[in-house]
């Protein structure tokens, strides 16, 4: 699961349950108050999309794009712990190829620019074999074939100790893969996991580029039992070469490769791919461009200085500066993303203590934060009350209203009653430590104006929160546990199955349990739902879990995130809730 630094994976989310809010510069455009727009809807499908498989369709050529988005791109390799950042995955997913894709409406499909099938061909024991189409090439002229899905198998395994994978889910449980000949790919699983659809999609690198860096004359000759020294080169290499640019050593396999980056402005510039088997039309180039602050997108987009703005992380100034460009043909759109904005509380330090995990959820009344901050943005969000689903999917129950806001006053008797008694300053204190927490996040002024919010709240209960904005918290503060508490948000795909690496206990597979959450019974309950054999059993697992880690009062769930996106000149653009605006970039046609 990424963290989005604006930071996967079951059951698909309803097409009912993504309520769109969109107004449009056009005649057919929707009313901005009521959020309703025909138009947007019909752009979250891709124009040849047909039967569960979606290529890119023939488009006009046209010359230059320019797309704004929050942060910057960092990595060719998204999957190491220092680099898995939602703003890679924007660029990469039309970079980097892969066996599915997922439309705006979070539907997953086959990728059939690349793809001829994917086939789960045995239950006992799982075994899933990958057709790829012939005559698919990086853009070096190297085959895109078998041995790139072996190498994606083992470096994200979690076996091998010299790949630095951020999340093995899934890819733990395949015991043996094949490469039956150069287009077959075929894995045999230790247990049944239903979300083998979310793997090996841009998570597919080179592995010739690899073998010829490292010596390796062939990776498929590997497994998971071959000495360790012997692929430390290759794990070496996976886990720190592909970071940033690197023209010779990074092809790309999608419809377009990078060309270029700077870094320092924070621009990276993309070019269609000459050798790329599908559909070559639509912009010739692509230039992404980060805009921390989304308040001047509006501006941009005014001056012609870029062409689309797209953000995960809008406040209500900057939504509101692009719907004020509708009578200049802009189109604005806001759709739920497949992420989640929520507090972590670190079981290392302060919150150790139950009681003050409890009182500090009871303290925190999440509605104000909505209705200032979201609802400006999108009319119908509503207080999210799980960290496993979002509202609307079959599975959401409401696991935290009993548990949060229930005011101050409950608050601090929940503290009295534990042994902590009020100062002269009206702050708890206990065996000489006083109840001071410092809230760390980015520099994000969304979760700035969150402290801003729970700081009197907290304070009325007793506790001193203080607002600790770190530029580079997700590069090292995050994953070191060098927090009290921390907002941010996890974006997820459409499958469940990833998120375990977030609650399972640290030593038992929880890469991403940044917090030092340790509970058994959530590792039974979850280990149970990554490997049901029907969706059922599954939902039943996670559902146990949403409740255990409720329970444990670990994480508070705010909102399910909103985006937030603009474009004028351009037919039709759909932030996609996971890989963003560019997930259908080479089919955009200029109209104007």
């Amino acid at each position: 699961m990424r963290r989005s630094k604006a930071v996967s994976a079951l059951s698909l989310i309803a097409a009912s349950a993504l309520v769109l809010t969109a107004c449009s510069g056009g005649d057919e455009g929707g009313d901005p108050n009521t959020g309703s727009s025909s138009d947007i809807e019909q752009m979250a499908t891709g124009k040849a999309q047909e039967n569960g498989v979606f290529k890119l369709a023939e488009a006009a050529e046209s010359d230059k794009v320019t797309v704004a988005v929050d942060r910057k791109f960092t990595a060719y390799n998204n999957n190491t712990p220092d680099t898995n950042t939602s703003y890679n995955t924007y660029v990469l997913v039309t970079v980097l190829a892969g066996a599915h894709i997922y439309d705006g409406n979070n539907k997953v499909l086959l990728n059939g620019d690349v793809m001829d099938s994917v086939e789960m061909t045995s239950t006992e024991p799982q075994v899933v074999e990958y057709k790829i189409k012939p005559d698919v090439k990086w853009s070096d002229g190297e085959a895109w074939d078998c041995d790139d899905f072996y190498l994606a198998w083992l470096a994200n395994s979690g076996k091998i100790e010299s790949f630095q994978a951020v999340s093995p889910a899934g890819y733990k449980l395949i015991e043996q893969a094949e490469c039956t000949d150069d287009q077959t790919f075929v894995t045999t699983y230790s247990e049944p996991y239903l979300d083998y659809e979310g793997l090996f999609n841009t998570t597919i690198l080179p592995a010739h580029v690899l073998e010829q860096e490292t010596g390796i004359g062939d990776i498929t000759q590997f497994d998971l039992n071959s000495p360790a020294e012997e692929l430390k080169p290759a794990g070496e290499f996976w886990s720190s070469e592909w970071k940033g640019f690197k023209p010779d050593i990074m092809p790309a396999s999608g419809p377009y490769k990078i060309a270029s980056f700077d870094d320092n402005a924070g621009i990276v510039t993309l070019e269609r791919n000459k050798d790329f088997v599908g559909a070559k039309g639509g912009p010739q180039t692509v230039v992404v461009r980060a805009m921390p602050k989304t308040t001047e997108m509006a501006s941009a987009l005014q001056n012609g200085e870029i062409d689309v703005a797209s953000s995960t992380q809008p406040d209500a100034t900057s939504a509101q500066g692009l719907k004020d460009l509708a009578s200049q043909g802009v189109t604005y759109g806001s759709a739920p993303q497949l992420s989640y904005e929520h507090i972590d509380l670190n079981y290392e330090r302060i919150f150790a203590d139950k009681a003050v995990r409890t009182a500090f959820f009871q303290a925190i009344e999440r509605e104000e934060i909505l209705n200032k901050l979201i609802q400006p943005i999108r009319q119908d969000a509503q207080v999210l009350n799980s960290v496993m689903y979002f509202e609307g999917e079959q599975g959401y129950e409401d696991r935290y209203s009993g548990k949060a806001g229930q005011a101050a006053q409950a608050a601090a008797k929940t503290l009295q009653d534990a042994g902590w008694t009020k100062g002269a300053d009206g702050i708890f204190e206990k065996d000489g430590e006083r109840l001071s927490i410092a809230i760390s996040h980015n520099d994000n002024d969304r979760r700035s104006q969150t402290v801003e919010i729970l700081i009197p709240q907290l304070k009325e209960a007793g506790i001193e929160v203080k607002d600790n904005t770190d530029p580079a918290f997700f590069d090292g503060p995050l994953s070191n546990g060098d927090w009290d508490a921390c907002i941010y948000a996890w974006s997820a795909a459409p499958f469940k199955a990833e998120s375990s690496s977030i609650f399972l206990s640290p030593d038992n597979g929880g890469e991403q349990n940044y917090q030092g959450l340790a509970n058994p019974q959530i590792d039974e309950a979850m280990n149970k739902a990554v490997s049901a054999t029907d969706e059922s059993a599954q939902r039943e697992g996670y559902q146990k879990a949403d409740e255990l880690i409720a329970e444990e009062r670990a994480s508070l769930p705010l909102f399910q995130m909103p985006s937030m996106w603009a474009f004028r000149g351009i037919d039709r653009v759909f932030f996609q809730g996971y890989f963003g605006s560019l997930w259908n970039v080479g089919e955009w046609e200029r109209t104007s």
